[in-house]
């Protein structure tokens, strides 16, 4: 993830804002695309070209927008070991006027040494004395749904009994538990809790009722229908959605995260393994990152680990990507670098990562991932070192990365950085040195407005097919400006992505794998705009930009074959009027056609079908289309932009298909 608070030194890109009505190309190109020469356009079927990677289209996760810790993680407890600095953040007192007794956070002879804080309740029996939770943004509970409540509770001196509430945004009762019987030693309880109504912005209370006292810690509370109905898994609808895509790969866990502010507050996969409350609590680096979008109560609690990504992955077919630190800190940050002497000690954690991910049972990082449950390897074939770093330092770091790696590990693909942005300085460099390196895959960043992504389909015509790979990492298109607060996902930004994927199909020899960045967006809690989905504690929907990735993932095809475009016009930028490129799909031998008409008219293209013989006259039809180039979805109206299936029935050699203004297409068509 490309970031940083002063964009004074950044690339040109980036400050230049735009209207988004007139983004795609110079005035008067697209008005006029009605009275323009005839498109025809030909599907060279008979000279496939090459095969397309089956990982081509994939996925970008980072814990940015509360990703994971208040989204993809289920959990709905915020603090819930009392580990923030701010011991109590995210909770409050219930100590009415007419309540005696104390409330306060404790590491004396905890539950667990590494998470060692917790709430010591001492009541003197007035009435009932406890805290409250405030979830991340308020818990979302349905009343269709059970919830599991658990906590770690001791008894001290004289014991009471334990309430569990659940109270709607308006005060409403939703239900209540009372837990007796309770230890004097440290001890799981769990109850489940059914509320009688929805409320996105309900709260947790636990309370202490009688004359005693109780500590407390570890205070959990899981929607019972997880992904998988997993206990402490993840939110079965943003999984859901993510599956939907059919995505060739995960790549995890960032992203900035990856590199942190400083090395002290980088991602430590070893860290994220085994029970969750020896996870050690890390601030998360969006925390503080924008004076503009402050989040104090943003921490990673690592109960999405590399285990549950592993699992993921495997879950939704996707090939895993995990990147891994460098021994570099974020350059837009600290840059600090890692002692000389340290850097190996982040080699043998890539190691020591395939081991886990790959190796038998009886090996040691083996050993551990089956302990976790999963005895079989999860054929990790791809690993990232370093995120998005750049200069002669991160040459300098990769190059012991790769001798080791591929010393030991031959057949892992090794994924380095060019930096942050699509064609300065750092990008050249990083470039001439992976080529003289042989390198295995390039990962290239690009976050800019519609008018470079419209401009730029044809960006890897000129790539060395025999050099090192593309993957196209993280991209974009911003409506206003990069970090602008004003982004908005709108059809003008996914009809720019979808015309510049047509030039990444067209190129496989070249690109391998691409993914949108940022995935996830709380539209509560975000620090980045825009994201390919948003969501909020109960709700979800995807936006024009996702559904173009769906697009793309769900009908990719195993090789390219040429599309020939005449009568088209092109601006002095690049940008064009008309796009398209074209697959075979080797199971169900259908031809797969995609086109993106970005303009206000409606595009009247003749298509040839060349080197097919038998050509079947049916086919199937997907459109995504909008009025307006500044259309987007919401939570009110999460398909107004959605794809929409049809059929064709008069398929030809020679056709003549209309695409609608401002739309993607895919047309699958069987002949041999």
């Amino acid at each position: 993830m490309l970031n940083f608070t002063d964009c004074a030194d950044k690339p040109f890109h980036i400050m230049r804002t735009i209207n988004p009505l007139k983004a795609v190309v110079l005035s008067g190109l697209l008005a006029s695309a009605v009275s323009a020469p005839a498109i025809t356009l030909e599907i060279q079927a008979g000279s496939p070209g090459a095969k397309i990677n089956s990982a081509m289209w994939g996925i970008f996760f980072e814990d940015i927008n509360f990703g994971a810790d208040g989204g993809l993680y289920a959990e709905l407890v915020k603090n819930r070991s009392f580990e923030f600095p701010d011991h109590l953040m995210g909770w409050f007192k219930m100590n009415p006027s007419h309540s005696q007794g104390e409330v306060t956070v404790r590491d004396d002879a905890p539950f667990n040494a590494t998470n060692p804080h917790y709430v010591r309740i001492a009541s003197h029996g007035t009435a009932p004395l406890g805290i409250s939770n405030e979830g991340f943004r308020g818990i979302g509970l349905s009343k269709e749904e059970s919830y599991n409540f658990s906590a770690q509770v001791r008894g001290v001196a004289e014991v009471p009994n334990l309430r569990v509430q659940l109270y709607g945004s308006d005060g409403t009762l939703l239900d209540s538990v009372l837990i007796q019987g309770l230890s004097t030693n440290w001890a799981k309880y769990t109850a489940v809790l059914h509320p009688k109504d929805t409320d996105p912005k309900a709260r947790l209370v636990v309370l202490v009722e009688g004359h005693g006292t109780l500590d407390v810690d570890m205070v959990s509370l899981f929607p019972e229908h997880t992904w998988k109905n997993r206990p402490g898994g993840l939110r079965a609808d943003m999984v859901q959605k993510l599956a939907d895509l059919k995505p060739g790969f995960l790549r995890f866990p960032g992203g900035c995260i990856v590199e942190g502010y400083d090395l002290a507050k980088r991602y430590q996969w070893k860290k994220t393994l085994g029970p969750i409350e020896e996870r050690e609590l890390l601030i998360n680096r969006w925390n503080y990152e924008f004076l503009h979008r402050p989040t104090p109560d943003y921490y990673q609690s690592f109960g999405l680990g590399f285990f549950e990504f592993f699992q993921l992955c495997e879950d939704i077919g996707a090939a895993p990507l995990p990147i891994l630190n460098c021994g570099m800190a974020c350059q837009f940050n600290s840059s600090q670098l890692c002692a000389p002497e340290d850097l190996t000690n982040y080699i043998q954690d890539a190691l020591d990562l395939v081991e886990f991910a790959n190796g038998p049972v009886n090996s040691v990082w083996g050993a551990k991932r089956a302990a976790l449950g999963h005895p079989e390897p999860f054929h990790l074939k791809m690993l990232g070192v370093g995120n998005e770093q750049w200069g002669s330092n991160y040459i300098a770091h990769f190059i012991p990365f790769q001798i080791a790696l591929k010393s030991k590990y031959p057949d892992i693909q090794l994924v380095s950085a060019a930096g942050p942005d699509p064609g300065d300085e750092r990008f050249k460099y990083a470039w001439n040195q992976f080529r003289e390196l042989h390198a295995d895959i390039v990962d290239e960043h690009c976050y800019a407005n519609p008018s470079w992504f419209f401009n730029n389909s044809h960006r890897y015509d000129s790539y060395d097919p025999t050099g090192p790979k593309v993957f196209m990492g993280e991209y974009a298109a911003q409506s206003v400006a990069i970090i602008s607060t004003k982004n908005q996902n709108n059809l003008e930004c996914a009809l720019s992505e979808a015309a510049y994927l047509t030039g990444l199909e067209r190129n496989a020899a070249v690109v391998r794998m691409a993914s949108y960045a940022p995935l996830f967006g709380n539209v509560d809690a975000w620090q980045w705009k825009p994201n390919l989905i948003w969501v909020d504690s109960l709700h979800i929907f995807a936006t024009p930009n996702y559904y173009v990735q769906q697009l793309y993932s769900c009908n990719r095809g195993d090789t390219v074959l040429p599309v020939k475009l005449d009568g088209i016009t092109t601006t002095p930028e690049g940008g064009q009027n008309f796009y398209a490129s074209a697959t075979h799909d080797d199971a169900t031998g259908e031809v797969i056609l995609k086109a993106v008409n970005p303009g206000g008219d409606p595009q009247n293209v003749e298509i040839t079908l060349s080197g097919l013989t038998e050509i079947r006259p049916e086919g199937k039809v997907t459109t995504l289309a909008g009025d307006r180039l500044d259309g987007i979805n919401s939570m009110v109206h999460p398909t107004a932009i959605a794809p929409v299936d049809s059929a064709i029935h008069d398929v030809m050699g020679t056709f003549t298909r209309t695409f609608p203004p401002h739309s993607m297409t895919v047309l699958r068509l069987k002949g041999k």
